[in-house]
């Protein structure tokens, strides 16, 4: 699943992808479905490469001595690699995904040599990094997210807005009713570049 920011009438939350460390708590506490979030939250998402790596690595890193028994090496990986992309790497960094049937994580990235060694220097030992391009950093997609889910009513009469959230493999996702309203209008207001405009269905909180 891709985190979105999740727009509807009656319930409005944010879920931006961004790194790991909320995807281990989810995994923690058991919440790993794809339902509306109760609240404001980041996390990696669950997902296959969606088109082959450019390159890949297989990590070398061994465990800590003191490492959680309860922690998988994918998971500290997840970690290491979440810290790299808020750190001094945000630059180049776009988004990650996690294939926990592969023992592996997808990165998308603005290509850098820099990177690519720190990201596969964390890696712990058989844990694989699938490395893909974009031409985009994360920062530029949440500001373009943020900017386009300032006013979900502001289409009102022309189309719904049900979805707005960055998509790690570089892109916004912008979810509405009627896709063939709707698209030449986004791209008009925000430009074509880094939009994906989809239909999507109504969400509804769950009652009871």
């Amino acid at each position: 699943m891709t985190n979105r920011r999740w727009i509807a009438a009656a319930v409005a939350t944010a879920g931006v992808v961004v790194g790991a460390a909320l995807y281990i708590d989810r995994l923690e506490t058991g919440h790993t479905d794809g339902g509306l979030l109760d609240a404001p939250r980041e996390s990696a998402s669950v997902r296959k490469a969606s088109a082959p790596a450019e390159d890949r690595c297989v990590g070398t890193v061994p465990a800590p001595p003191d490492a959680d028994p309860e922690e998988t090496p994918l998971e500290r990986t997840l970690v290491r690699l979440d810290k790299l992309a808020a750190g001094k790497h945000s630059a180049v960094y776009t988004g990650m995904g996690v294939d926990e049937d592969k023992n592996a994580a997808d990165i998308w990235r603005i290509p850098s040599d820099a990177f690519d060694k720190a990201a596969c220097d964390a890696a712990e030992k058989g844990v694989t990094l699938r490395l893909h391009s974009t031409d985009v950093d994360r920062r530029t997609l949440d500001a373009l997210a943020d900017r386009i889910s300032e006013d979900m009513y502001r289409w009102d009469g022309t189309f719904q807005l049900r979805e707005v959230g960055v998509d790690e493999r570089g892109f916004v996702h912008v979810g509405v009713d009627d896709p063939k309203k709707a698209e030449p209008l986004v791209e008009k207001e925000f430009g074509p570049r880094y939009i994906k405009v989809e239909h999507v269905e109504q969400a509804h909180a769950d009652v009871g």
